[in-house]
């Protein structure tokens, strides 16, 4: 049993992991995470999923704005003397001054399986590339980004109704529970690290909230896939009459029409491979988000419109 454990996460799906790693006994002695932000208006701070997990457990944490070129947290990270540090969806890369300041290093879970989607949204950009699997990928962390060696790659189906949210929940539990088979291992030198494949290399680049536009031209197909992938945020969404409308949830159809034309009294929409969406889920610009039915009923997208 290792003495120290540093665990560095930030967002919900780095929760589930910490909390496995507690309870199965694993001696946590500090974890790192994104300071709190402030909301838009400034009115509350908010702390990260990790921070707040932290607290509840009662675990050392610290957040730090960066850690490149910072003296103080070099030297208070070297004085933990570390046996490994566990690194899940940090939201900072790890200076290379700090990689040799552990005895075992620093291992990286990553939603992926690599080297597809190395970078910072790879569940995002798997869905919307309409793969057919999607996993979470063990590996040792070097200077470059997501291209250390990897010792254990667990896969699931890429369910085609399945939203980013869903899939990020699941992947979590599933390293959540992995991550256990592979820590003893790797403290005791038995994990076997292998180099990747780097000229199979694909990236997974920071979503923009541009890239949620829906261009109706497209197949039905990769609609949904955008609708999935960027659910929920920043979502999918088209404009109407200047205003912002968020595709929550949808579903492939059959009618056919011309690209973006409403072909329904419950707001199915052509596309451009003779098939359409039929939306289930939508949210206007400034209001809540509401089923079809809901939404209808006194909305001025009626049958014949074109969006």
């Amino acid at each position: 049993m290792p003495k120290k454990i540093v665990f560095m996460g930030t967002p919900m799906f780095a929760v589930p992991i910490l909390k496995s790693l507690y309870q199965n006994g694993y001696p946590i002695s500090d974890v790192y995470t994104q300071p709190p932000q402030k909301s838009q208006r400034g009115q509350r701070i908010n702390k990260s999923p990790i921070q707040g997990i932290a607290e509840t457990l009662n675990l050392e944490f610290r957040v730090p704005d960066s850690l490149k070129d910072s003296h103080e947290e070099f030297e208070y990270f070297k004085n933990i003397e570390a046996d490994l540090a566990i690194v899940v969806a940090y939201g900072q890369i790890i200076p290379k001054n700090f990689l040799n300041l552990t005895k075992k290093g620093f291992i990286n879970i990553h939603a992926s399986i690599l080297p597809k989607w190395r970078g910072a949204a790879p569940i995002q950009r798997s869905i919307m590339n309409l793969d057919k699997e999607i996993g979470i990928s063990i590996m040792k962390i070097t200077e470059e980004l997501d291209t250390g060696p990897v010792c254990n790659i667990y896969k699931i189906d890429l369910e085609k109704n399945l939203n980013a949210n869903d899939i990020s929940e699941k992947l979590s539990l599933l390293a959540a529970e992995k991550i256990l088979d592979n820590i003893d291992d790797i403290i005791n030198e038995k994990a076997k690290f292998i180099e990747q494949d780097h000229s199979k290399a694909t990236y997974a680049s920071k979503i923009q909230k541009a890239e949620g536009k829906i261009d109706w031209n497209e197949s039905a197909q990769n609609i949904i896939g955008k609708i999935n992938g960027l659910y929920p945020i920043p979502s999918a969404f088209f404009t109407f009459k200047g205003e912002r409308y968020k595709i929550l949830k949808g579903e492939i159809g059959n009618s056919v029409g011309n690209p973006g034309e409403v072909v329904s009294d419950y707001l199915e929409v052509a596309c451009g491979n003779k098939q359409s969406i039929k939306i289930k889920e939508i949210q206007r610009e400034g209001k809540k988000r509401q089923n079809i039915n809901e939404f209808m009923l006194g909305s001025q997208i009626k049958r014949g419109s074109t969006i």
